[in-house]
C-alpha cells in the first residue's frame, strides 16, 4: 500500500477523528468525545494513529500502552476502503510501536455483536478469550 500513510494524529486532527469514527467505527464510549480524545493525544502524543490516503482519513486506531499492558482501541476503516489492507497496516504500525516501547501482548477491545470486526481481528491473528468479562463503571468527573 505505498499510498498509504500512517501517522501519529495530534490536537489538530480531533474534530475529524471524531467525525470519522460516526462513520467508520461501530458504537461510542463515554470518553469518544473531544476532550476525550484530547487527553488522549496530550497524555500519549503516539497513540492515536491515523491512516492516510491521498490526504483523506481512511482508519485509525488507538493504541495504547500503559507501560505495563498494550490495548487497542477504535480500530475502523473508513467503509469504501474496507478489505483493502488498511486495518492490518495500522494494527503491524501499532503492534511495531508496542514492542519498541516493551510490550509483550496486544489487546483489544473487540463488540461481541461486531460480527466484520471478528473477522478482521481473527484474519491478524488474534483471539478471543472467553474466561474474561470487562467490567466498567462511568466516573463522575
Amino acid at each position: 500500500m505505498s499510498d498509504l500513510h500512517i501517522r501519529a494524529g495530534g490536537p489538530a486532527d480531533l474534530d475529524a477523528v471524531l467525525a470519522f469514527w460516526k462513520l467508520a467505527a461501530e458504537g461510542t464510549s463515554i470518553s469518544d468525545d473531544r476532550a476525550g480524545v484530547a487527553r488522549l493525544v496530550a497524555r500519549n502524543p503516539e497513540a492515536l494513529l491515523l491512516a492516510e490516503r491521498d490526504g483523506e482519513l481512511v482508519g485509525t486506531v488507538i493504541a495504547g500502552f500503559d507501560g505495563w499492558r498494550c490495548h487497542l482501541y477504535r480500530l475502523a476503516v473508513r467503509p469504501d476502503q474496507r478489505r483493502r489492507g488498511i486495518g492490518g497496516a495500522l494494527l503491524a504500525a501499532a503492534e511495531e510501536r508496542f514492542v519498541k516501547l516493551g510490550g509483550r501482548r496486544a489487546d483489544a477491545m473487540v463488540l461481541d455483536r461486531n460480527e466484520t470486526a471478528h473477522h478482521a481481528w481473527r484474519a491478524a491473528g488474534y483471539a478471543p478469550e472467553p474466561q474474561w468479562s470487562r467490567w466498567v463503571r462511568p466516573l463522575e468527573v
